[in-house]
């Protein structure tokens, strides 16, 4: 991976796009070549790997799990974990990308109810500046009561390593 890290790669189903080759901490030789793809709006590592290179966060899959027009007219539509896997394979296929398939059980997280695969993709939110809401945070919190007081200084310590904030979660509490 280290003669490959800061070189490029020809995308194999858009033409003309060109992927950066990074490396990445949580990447390993452990498990296959030590060399993955990115995508930054489906994952955490990946997300944090792509804003240390300024690299776009763009969501290719809508709320309900399906391709949006900006993965391509092949795929818009297309549910991603059904018809859409094989049409991506079908695609690498013809650009003759396809090097082997073989079926892999992936470890996706599932949803505790409906024993159903999640997709983790970024959605839009409304994001603050960080020096500003820590700040206030901060202050705000040393006038909470807080028990036990000993609390308070590990609750501090959290705010100030904060990277970035969020406004809302989107989520209703009690679901996971």
């Amino acid at each position: 991976g280290v003669d490959l890290a800061d070189g490029t790669c020809a995308h194999p189903t858009i033409p003309d796009r060109v992927s950066p080759l990074l490396p990445a901490n949580h990447v390993t030789m452990a498990k296959g070549t030590g060399l993955v793809h990115t995508a930054p709006a489906h994952g955490m590592e990946d997300y944090s790997v792509a804003s240390h290179h300024q690299l776009p966060t763009e969501c290719l899959v809508d709320e309900s799990g399906y391709f949006t027009e900006a993965a391509g007219p092949e795929l818009k539509n297309k549910n991603v974990l059904e018809e859409g896997n094989e049409a991506v394979i079908q695609m690498l296929q013809a650009a003759g990308s396809l090097l082997k398939e073989e079926k892999y059980v992936h470890s996706y997280p599932y949803d505790w109810r409906t024993k159903k695969p999640m997709i983790i993709r970024a959605s839009k939110q409304w994001f603050v500046n960080t020096a500003n809401v820590k700040a206030t945070a901060q202050e705000v919190l040393k006038k909470v009561k807080i028990i036990p007081a000993s609390a308070v200084n590990r609750m501090l310590e959290m705010l100030d390593r904060r990277t970035f904030w969020c406004i809302s979660r989107q989520r209703c509490w009690g679901v996971p």
